[in-house]
């Protein structure tokens, strides 16, 4: 059975990668690439919530109260549900012993939500499929996510020296 302190130490790290994907997603904001738009998230999970899952573009589907707030909510929810993915696959022990390859590697893996998930469901086509540029738009994604799979990794490391 997985202690509280263990389920608090997981939520961290999910938290940690999250926003190190974020601080990620600003910069490339920044140097002008567009980046994930977190009202549409949670517009269509707010979608999701009233029955209809898929959409023709979620940019033109009816907006949801607190949309913005509802995507942040859901962003974060996602990533502590990878890093309690990440250590059903490698036990608890992994979060004070952290390994980078299997945090990477599951980082990596989680480009598949998007791809197959979220992006048909938000009207952008199967690994963005419908966009201009599907695989740019598919290398950007992996990136993205292998960053999040780097700040599991990092996170893990960082609480484990605090709590040291």
């Amino acid at each position: 059975m997985v202690s509280i302190a263990e389920v608090t130490r997981i939520i961290l790290i999910g938290c940690g990668a999250t926003l190190l994907m974020d601080i990620w997603l600003v910069f490339l904001k920044r140097i002008g690439v567009q980046t994930l738009n977190l009202a549409f998230i949670g517009r269509w999970v707010g979608h999701v919530f009233h029955g209809r899952i898929a959409h023709e573009s979620i940019g033109k589907a009816s907006p949801v109260v607190h949309e913005t707030s509802l995507g942040w909510v859901t962003h974060y929810a996602v990533g502590i549900a990878f890093a309690f993915l990440l250590t059903g696959i490698s036990g608890v022990a992994w979060t004070r012993a952290p390994s980078l390859g299997i945090a990477l590697l599951v980082g990596a893996c989680t480009v598949v939500f998007p791809l197959l998930v979220m992006q048909p469901a938000m009207g952008l086509g199967f690994a963005a499929s419908k966009t201009p540029t599907p695989i740019k738009n598919c290398l950007r994604s992996l990136i993205n996510h292998s960053i999040f799979g780097f700040g599991l990794f990092l996170s893990a490391c960082v609480i484990e020296w605090i709590v040291r």
